[in-house]
């Protein structure tokens, strides 16, 4: 006995037949899923890119603003230690002559300089040009290497 037929003529399993046909159709392949998920993580790839872009940029703004402020502030602890430098000479001025006031006050910036270019010389001593750390992580990485195909 075949399946009833409906008022349009189409027997029932024709119909289940024709349906499951059209979700086949319907449904993307295994490529096509692939090639998507390729196609989305490369535009979040773009997308995170473009975002650290302007993460640096922003820090970028940041720090240069804060570098000026710092540039001025130097240039403001500078006219500071030149004004209070001849207002010491001037007030060692009216006790000795004005000459000796200024060779004092020279001899003291001196010795500043002195003990700061010492200081600054030994810790230069200090610095090493070569990252040692990463040639020891190197070397060690090199041995682990040539005992792993061993």
């Amino acid at each position: 006995m075949s399946p009833p037929a409906r008022a349009d003529g189409v027997s029932a399993p024709a119909q289940r037949d024709g349906r499951i046909q059209d979700l086949r159709s319907s449904q993307p392949s295994l490529g096509q899923l692939v090639g998507e998920i390729g196609n989305d993580l490369s535009t979040l790839f773009r997308q995170e890119v473009e975002l650290a872009k302007a993460e640096v940029r922003q820090e970028a703004v940041k720090a240069g603003k804060a570098a000026g402020m710092l540039g001025g502030a130097g240039f403001a602890g500078a006219m500071t230690a030149l004004l209070v430098t001849l207002a010491v000479m001037f007030g060692l001025g009216n006790v000795m002559d004005l000459g000796w006031a200024a060779l004092i006050v020279a001899a003291v910036w001196a010795g500043i300089g002195a003990a700061l270019f010492v200081n600054g010389r030994s810790r230069m001593k200090q610095v090493s040009p070569k990252p040692e750390q990463t040639i020891e992580t190197l070397k060690e990485d090199a041995q682990w290497a040539r005992h792993l195909t061993k």
